[in-house]
């Protein structure tokens, strides 16, 4: 297992779609396992293929549900439900790995459920309603169909969003990953 660089927000591979696993080989087992790893060592509830360079379908998840129970998996080409009413709590933050150290109120369905396949090619189903899981599920999609939680902020939001972004000065830096085993997210 290795730890992967992650990507940040200006990086092609955040803004593309990824493209669905047809086989479980082993080069799908490694970017897993690789992703678990890279995961653990940046402290992230989830992690999707694009924030490692990859254009699969797949995302890693390691967050507490609404009953606090600490819950793992991957899933592989996830299909997305929301359910339980769309909330903003302005004293929720949502973080990304891909924009490191910040973190916004960002609206999401209370609850999310995903069908898709585990690394051993069985149907699986993850659910949750009132945790950090179920806005990981909802994050974690988003990143496989292109997008940040920056785009879905306020208008207002996401203009402070892109001005911390710009303060960090990543783009001046010509900065497109971070090394989780070299620097913390908020230092990146």
């Amino acid at each position: 297992m290795t730890v992967r660089p992650i990507t940040i927000v200006g990086h092609r591979a955040l803004s593309q779609r990824t493209r669905k696993v047809r086989e479980i080989t082993d080069e799908i087992r490694e970017l897993v396992a690789d992703m678990v790893e890279t995961s653990a060592a940046a402290n992230g509830a989830g992690l999707a293929a694009p924030q490692v360079g990859s254009r699969w379908r797949l995302f890693v998840y390691s967050c507490t549900d609404g009953q606090g129970q600490m819950r793992r998996g991957v899933v592989i080409n996830p299909v997305l439900e929301r359910f339980g009413g769309l909330v903003l709590d302005e004293e929720t933050l949502e973080g990304c790995l891909s924009v490191p150290g910040e973190g916004f109120p960002t609206a999401r369905y209370r609850g999310a459920r995903v069908r898709g396949i585990d690394l051993e090619g069985q149907e699986i189903v993850v659910e949750d309603e009132g945790g950090v899981l179920a806005r990981a599920l909802q994050h974690e999609v988003d990143h496989l169909e292109g997008m940040l939680y920056l785009d879905r902020l306020s208008p207002a939001r996401r203009r402070e969003a892109l001005d911390a972004v710009t303060a960090r000065g990543w783009r001046a830096r010509s900065l497109r990953s971070w090394d989780p085993r070299e620097v913390e997210a908020p230092d990146v």
